[in-house]
C-alpha cells in the first residue's frame, strides 16, 4: 500500500469522515424506569453527533485536519449542527443540506452505570444518493473514515479511496450482515463493535471467529471489546490490548472516539498494537465523562494515560 503523504504545510494529516449526521439530546438519570414514568434528569447536553461525526471530533482533538461528509436538513436544527461542529474544529463545507428535509435526531438516556438507550430518527427525505459527493476532494487526503449509517455514501468513498491506495478505516457497527460484508472488504482497517462483528461473522464467539474471518480479509481486522480492550489478528494470531481502568460515567460515543483516535495513530505510522493502546486510552477517558462526544480528551491526556497504563507492556 502506498505510504500516505502529509496533507498540509503544518504537518497535520488530513482526514475525511463520512456517515450519519444527527443532533443528540443526551440526558443523565440514575436509572431508566419501566413503564409510564417521568424522571428528572441529573444532567443534559444537546450536541451535533453521529458515528462519523464523533470520530471526526476525535480526529480534530488528536491533531488531525478533518472534513465531515454527510447529509442534514435545511431546518434550524441543521443550523445548530453546523455551528456545533465548527466549534469542535471540524470542517463542514461538504455537508449536504437537503431542501425540505429534517436533520437527523437522537434522544439518548444515560443511566447511573454509564449504559445508554439511544433512539435515533432519520428523515427519509434526506435520501441515499451519493452522486453529489465531491470525490475530487480526496486529492491530498491521508485517511478515510466511514460508518454503516449511509452505506451508499460509504460504498462510493471507500471504493474510490481503495482505487487510490489510501488508508481506509471502516466502522463495522450494527446494520444488516449484507451491508457489513459489502463494506468491510473496502477498508484497510475494518474495526467492528462486538454486536457488529457477530452480525458480520454469524458467530457468537468473537475471539474464535476472528482469525477465520481475518484470513479472508486483505487488511487489518479487529473488534473493540469495551472494558476488555481491543482484539485484532496479526500473522494469523489474535492479539489483544487491555483497556485502561476508569470509572464509567457514559459509554456513548466511546466506539466512535476509538475509531477516530485509531485512524490518527495508524495514519501517523503507529503499529496496530500502539494504535490500539492509543485508541483504547482515548475511549476510556471519554467513558469517564458524561456528554457523548463532549467527553473527548485532549491528545496530552491520552498520551499520559497510555504511558501510565501500558509502559510496562511496551
Amino acid at each position: 500500500m502506498p505510504q500516505p503523504t502529509t496533507g498540509t504545510k503544518s504537518g497535520a494529516k488530513r482526514f475525511i469522515s463520512l456517515g450519519a449526521c444527527v443532533v443528540d439530546s443526551i440526558l443523565r438519570v440514575d436509572q431508566v424506569p419501566a413503564g409510564d414514568a417521568k424522571v428528572m434528569a441529573e444532567d443534559g447536553v444537546v450536541i451535533g453527533a453521529g458515528m462519523a461525526v464523533a470520530a471526526a471530533c476525535a480526529v480534530a482533538a488528536m491533531g488531525g485536519e478533518v472534513v465531515v461528509w454527510g447529509r442534514i436538513g435545511t431546518d434550524r436544527i441543521g443550523d445548530f449542527f453546523m455551528i456545533d461542529l465548527e466549534d469542535a474544529g471540524v470542517d463542514t463545507r461538504f455537508i449536504h443540506r437537503t431542501e425540505g428535509a429534517r436533520t437527523g435526531l437522537s434522544s439518548v438516556i444515560v443511566d447511573g452505570q454509564g449504559q445508554r438507550l439511544v433512539v435515533p430518527y432519520f428523515d427519509p427525505r434526506l435520501g441515499s444518493d451519493p452522486s453529489w459527493l465531491p470525490i475530487e476532494q480526496l486529492d491530498g487526503v491521508d485517511c478515510i473514515l466511514a460508518d454503516v449509517r449511509w452505506p451508499e455514501g460509504s460504498m462510493r468513498i471507500l471504493t474510490e479511496a481503495k482505487r487510490r491506495g489510501m488508508i481506509r478505516v471502516f466502522d463495522g457497527d450494527v446494520t444488516t450482515p449484507e451491508i457489513l460484508r459489502q463494506l468491510a472488504p473496502l477498508g484497510t482497517h475494518a474495526i467492528f463493535s462486538e454486536p457488529g462483528f457477530r452480525l458480520f461473522s454469524g458467530r457468537e464467539d468473537i475471539l474464535q471467529a476472528l482469525p477465520e474471518c481475518a484470513a479472508a480479509f486483505d487488511g487489518c481486522m479487529g473488534v473493540t471489546l469495551g472494558e476488555h480492550g481491543f482484539a485484532w489478528v496479526e500473522a494469523g494470531t489474535v492479539r489483544t490490548v487491555p483497556a485502561p481502568r476508569v470509572e464509567v460515567i457514559d459509554t456513548l460515543a466511546a466506539g466512535d472516539v476509538f475509531h477516530g483516535s485509531f485512524a490518527v495513530a495508524i495514519t501517523e505510522g503507529m503499529s496496530v498494537a500502539d494504535a490500539g493502546r492509543f485508541a483504547c486510552a482515548a475511549a476510556a477517558i471519554k467513558c469517564s465523562r458524561f456528554g457523548g462526544r463532549t467527553g473527548i480528551p485532549t491528545r496530552c491526556e491520552v498520551e499520559a494515560l497510555v504511558a501510565a497504563t501500558y509502559s510496562s507492556t511496551t
